[in-house]
């Protein structure tokens, strides 16, 4: 399945795209597309059963805002340099164990909201990244298997980073990474079942039409699973919190000078197999 949110920021309500590309609404279904849903067994068989009978209203897409997938994300748990390629780039030796930091859930936006560079910023950069969408509480688990089991779904993310401030400021990378409207999520939550292999994906990313990142999760150091099983030995995963597992080659960080960071009126697109398409226009915060 397919599941988004639509309407105004905070006023979103719970839909579904439909196999042939009909937007339909499930507010007559469920209350919302969050962890509490993806939780549980039954609502979601409930979503399965209405899809299947076709008798979901349809929604007209004409101005219609689509907002983050999932309502209420508790945590948005990030991994670095978790691609050879981009590791490379960025002159970093592949770490031995994945790279773990964080970024608050009020950086997550609508797919196509817009993202405001910081005042101050001078190395705002781009990342195509794909995510993960927690579906049952994850404590010490023990395998990939395992891992796999615990996850609801897949979106598409942006990772969107000041690198000045990551990286020249001091302290932790999150002075980099928070910033308001940091981290577009979306459009769908494609459930686990329509991705049979995460480490099959393409990944994409556009700035002002010219091709950035092109690159796949099978160059991924560390896998889906085992991103999700290492990350539950440090912290509690819960439904609906989000894992954001890399990006791959191209960000501007790895250009020659001059790097081509972002500027206000740049406009960026990206997208992953099967779990759709992102377009933002930056403006000034």
């Amino acid at each position: 399945m397919k599941l988004l949110r639509v309407g105004t920021a905070g006023a979103e309500r719970p839909a579904l795209l439909d196999a042939g590309g009909t937007l339909r609404d499930l507010s007559g279904v469920v209350g919302d597309v969050d962890g509490a849903l993806l939780a549980d067994d039954a609502a979601l068989t409930r979503v399965r059963e209405a899809a299947e009978r076709g008798d979901l209203p349809a929604l007209d897409r004409a101005g219609l805002r689509i907002g983050p997938p999932v309502g209420r994300v508790g945590k948005v748990v990030c991994i670095g340099l978790n691609y050879h390629d981009h590791a490379a780039e960025t002159g970093a030796e592949p770490p031995a164990e994945p790279v773990i930091f964080l970024k608050a859930a009020d950086t997550v936006v609508g797919p196509n909201d817009t993202v405001l560079v910081p005042r101050g910023s001078v190395k705002t950069d781009w990342e195509v990244e794909l995510a993960v969408v927690i579906g049952r509480t994850a404590r010490y688990l023990d395998t990939p298997e395992e891992a796999l089991a615990h996850i609801a779904g897949y979106a598409v993310a942006h990772d969107v980073s000041e690198r000045a401030f990551q990286i020249e400021r001091g302290g932790t990378w999150d002075k980099g990474k928070n910033c308001e409207t940091f981290n577009p999520l979306g459009p769908w939550l494609v459930t686990a079942d329509e991705v049979p292999d995460p480490q099959a994906l393409s990944l994409r990313l556009w700035v002002n039409g010219e091709l950035r990142q092109d690159g796949s999760t099978a160059r991924q150091i560390f896998p889906v699973a085992e991103v999700v099983r290492y990350v539950s030995q440090f912290m509690t995963l819960y439904p609906g919190d989000v894992i954001n597992t890399g990006t791959p080659a191209g960000v501007a960080l790895g250009q020659p000078d001059p790097k081509p960071f972002l500027r206000p009126g740049d406009v960026v697109e990206l997208e992953i197999d099967g779990l759709g398409r992102q377009r933002q226009q930056l403006a000034s915060a």
